[in-house]
């Protein structure tokens, strides 16, 4: 005589005994009781991140808090050494800032600079890390050292061979060229197009490898499907690698912003200190001959926290528009 056996009690060719009838697999209960570890230590991430949060407190908070003091301020040469006393001024000095039509000019000179830098940045380094997966190993080993050593050159270096190159008496591009003594930084449009090309220069390598290392992440496969079923090199990066690689794309992206927004040895270099007149002037070279050149330091604090919040919107609004597309970061 058989014992009776439920219907869920056989699986895979085993019985079990002693458990009852076997569950139904469309219940109710499907979740899993198991402990949840980052629920019960909520507090260590911040242990970790403890120290790097005060030496950034020290190093970054701090400083934007004297910047933000002192452009409240009517503050000079003559309140540094103590012949005036120092005033409050509140909002005077945005108010002045504002008022000023050289400022707005600047403010829309160094958008448009910063935003040719970083779309020719972006394209120069993502265009080389492709290339990079497409070369053999030792092309690849000579353009990585390559791209490394323009980003290690100092940016006053870099500047300083540039204009080298382009000098219009002994300079080697102007005779391959047939430009004889044509002068680069004399024109406002060809000394920010002289200084794009150093800022590109020395700014792809970054993109390059962190690109680089993104792609290389890619499964082969997904690749190897997309070539096969037609794609070209540009509808494979289009349609496969941009979409994948797009939170390596949000970090270059933004980086190349801030840093292309606030160049400053670039330009004081290679144009004397912001070209003739003024005509090649950037916020951050305005800022400096206003605080140093004119003794105007709460002018110049305040030109600096009016780089900061630009820059901090322009960031902020970035990742929104991302987490809206439903990105991840």
């Amino acid at each position: 005589m058989t014992s009776p056996v439920s219907s869920g009690a056989v699986e895979r060719g085993r019985v079990r005994v002693g458990r009852g009838p076997s569950r139904p697999r469309g219940g109710s209960r499907t979740t899993s009781t198991a402990p949840r570890p980052f629920q019960r230590r909520s507090g260590a991430p911040w242990l970790y991140l403890a120290p790097a949060l005060v030496v950034l407190g020290g190093l970054l908070a701090y400083p934007i808090y004297q910047l933000g003091l002192i452009s409240l301020f009517h503050y000079t040469q003559a309140q540094v050494s103590g012949g005036e006393p120092t005033t409050f001024e509140g909002f005077g000095n945005y108010a002045e800032l504002f008022g000023d039509e050289r400022f707005w000019q600047v403010l829309l000179a160094t958008v448009v600079f910063a935003a040719a830098c970083v779309v020719c940045t972006l394209v120069v380094g993502c265009a080389l890390a492709v290339l990079l997966t497409r070369v053999r190993a030792v092309p690849r080993l000579a353009l990585m050292l390559a791209a490394l050593g323009a980003w290690a050159t100092p940016a006053i270096t870099g500047s300083t061979v540039w204009l080298f190159l382009f000098d219009a008496d002994f300079g080697p591009v102007n005779r391959v060229l047939g430009l004889g003594d044509h002068a680069w930084t004399y024109g406002r449009f060809s000394a920010f197009f002289l200084v794009l090309l150093e800022v590109v220069w020395c700014s792809f390598p970054f993109v390059m490898v962190t690109v680089y290392a993104g792609i290389r992440s890619v499964p082969s496969e997904v690749l190897e499907a997309a070539s096969l079923d037609g794609a070209s090199q540009w509808r494979i990066w289009r349609s496969v690698l941009a979409p994948m690689l797009r939170p390596i794309l949000v970090v270059v992206t933004i980086q190349s912003v801030i840093w292309d927004f606030k160049v400053f040895t670039q330009i004081y270099v290679m144009t004397g200190g912001g070209g003739i007149a003024g005509q090649n002037l950037v916020l951050n070279v305005y800022a400096y001959q206003q605080a140093f050149a004119s003794s105007q330091y709460s002018l110049g604090a305040a030109i600096g926290v009016v780089m900061l919040l630009i820059l901090l919107a322009v960031t902020l609004v970035y990742l929104r528009l991302l987490r809206r597309q439903g990105e991840e970061l």
